[in-house]
């Protein structure tokens, strides 16, 4: 393993310590107030289930997926498209299902929840999947120019998941930096180490690294904004407010 692939697992596995052990303190230090308990329960079924089965399978298996996405007959920018979507939408299969599992954290449905509805079609096509859909272009058009390897794209698109949360839900998202990080990186991890390695791409540079982190950024808020426009009646959020 070479110096810098050591650096990439290093910075994972902290990473992971860092989650684990500050979701550990908040999961504790909520137990006595039956709501918030609810709300930091849900997200354990979406970090169990997610970052920590999902992004394992995704290590473990990245390579059999490799060649199985490689041998579809399409153009690798549609298949890489269409394949962050598609994981995009498995997370929001999880965090639908723990806002609809209330009742099993001791809440009633709506009383605490960690989607705007406890509709998942109502979630991808309105609130979530569908906001960050022109990410995923962004990043074809980026790695068909630059070979960002499947790392850095993962951490990339984190950090913008973390932006996108920071600005549409407020800052204290921020402290939450290694949960979104996995949360949306592990959305297009897989996707990115799909795509063939001779494709024309060249060794990015620094203004390039910056390309990929705003471009992405830019063409979601566009496309927030016109979404808006297009449905301006549509509740951003289907419950009442929380009541700790």
């Amino acid at each position: 393993m070479s110096i810098s692939q050591r650096l990439k697992t290093g910075f994972i596995v902290l990473l992971g310590l860092y989650l684990s052990l500050t979701w550990l303190l908040v999961y504790f230090a909520t137990r006595e107030d039956r709501v918030s308990h609810a709300i930091i329960s849900m997200g354990s079924g979406l970090l169990l289930l997610w970052v920590a089965l999902g992004g394992s399978c995704m290590v473990l298996f990245r390579d059999r997926i490799k060649t199985c996405v490689q041998s579809i007959p399409l153009n690798w920018q549609v298949k890489f498209i269409l394949f962050g979507i598609s994981l995009a939408m498995l997370e929001e299969v999880i965090t639908t299902t723990m806002t609809n599992l209330a009742p099993l954290f001791g809440v009633a449905v709506g009383e605490a929840y960690i989607t705007a509805s406890a509709n998942y079609f109502d979630v991808i096509l309105h609130h979530s999947v569908i906001v960050f859909v022109p990410w995923f272009f962004a990043w074809a058009w980026i790695l068909k120019r630059y070979d960002f390897s499947p790392f850095w794209v993962f951490l990339f698109l984190g950090l913008q998941g973390l932006i996108g949360e920071s600005i549409a839900f407020g800052a204290q998202n921020l402290s939450q930096f290694a949960m979104w990080i996995f949360v949306y990186g592990l959305m297009i991890y897989l996707p990115a180490y799909t795509i063939p390695a001779e494709r024309g791409a060249r060794k990015p540079n620094l203004l390039h690294a910056i390309l990929a982190f705003f471009l992405p950024l830019l063409s979601g808020f566009l496309w927030a904004i016109l979404i808006n426009l297009l449905f301006p009646n549509h509740p951003s959020i289907h419950f009442p407010p929380i009541q700790n």
